[in-house]
């Protein structure tokens, strides 16, 4: 595995390293003991999917609240993203600033989101998968959100007038502090 950081401090972009021969690739795509010497946390309570149909689905930019935070480890099965996480940590360096990647399913590529950061994504493609890798199970009560289109963080989506959004994630509330 391949960690690439970012401008925002704790989020790496993660490439696999595909050994390939005449049948194709095999590649890991988590590793406890490459996370740990990254200085990452490895922990491990969830996986999950999530599947879209439509190109321009919007979904985002969720977070846990403590004391439920999680770690998130998120890579594109099939199709692709726009894949964005917004720093929510006051005591952060980059603290209200955002980074994106384009996650594919040709690219491999995965984002690590430490505690503290939001995150949501807009589908290049149609039929898209997502696999999440996460580090505290799913607490309704302590899931939060924040306005995709947020002026405070001016995310640059690349289809903002084609977003297809939920009703939840529609009523989000703009950012305070």
């Amino acid at each position: 595995m391949n960690f690439l950081p970012t401008q925002i401090e704790g989020v790496w972009i993660v490439e696999m390293e595909r050994r390939q021969d005449e049948r194709g690739w095999f590649a890991r795509t988590w590793c406890k003991d490459e996370l740990k010497a990254h200085g990452l946390d490895p922990a491990l309570a969830q996986c999950s999917s999530s599947f879209n149909h439509k190109r321009g689905t919007l979904r985002g930019m969720h977070y846990q609240a403590a004391p439920n935070e999680e770690v998130k480890l998120v890579r594109c099965t099939r199709g692709a993203v726009f894949d964005v996480v917004l720093d929510l940590r006051p005591d952060s360096q980059s603290f209200k600033h955002w980074h994106s990647v384009e996650l594919s399913a040709d690219n491999g590529r995965a984002i690590y989101i430490p505690k503290g950061c939001a995150h949501g994504y807009q589908t290049l493609m149609p039929d898209t998968e997502l696999h999440y890798i996460i580090s505290n199970r799913y607490i309704p009560e302590s899931g939060r959100g924040l306005r995709w289109d947020d002026p405070t963080f001016g995310i640059l989506w690349p289809m903002p007038d084609q977003a297809i959004l939920s009703r939840r994630d529609a009523s989000y509330p703009y950012f305070t502090l």
